[in-house]
């Protein structure tokens, strides 16, 4: 089974920003973000493609794909 790690959280954090202001400018819940950061929650391609946008790196230098 394959599962998804990133480093969303060190990004948002670089920037200064709390997971409620990332949440606003990609358009979703804090609760949202804190699933993706704590690896209970896969983003969408969707909202993968504008985190990557918003934080200016590639998709696959966030989201890394993981075989477990």
């Amino acid at each position: 089974m394959a599962e998804t790690t990133s480093i969303l959280r060190s990004l948002r954090e670089d920037r200064g920003w709390s997971q409620g202001r990332l949440a606003e400018e990609v358009g979703v819940s804090r609760q949202t973000i804190n699933a993706i950061e704590t690896g209970r929650f896969d983003p969408s391609l969707p909202l993968a493609l504008r985190l990557a946008q918003l934080l200016g790196r590639p998709v696959e230098q966030i989201f890394t794909l993981v075989d477990r």
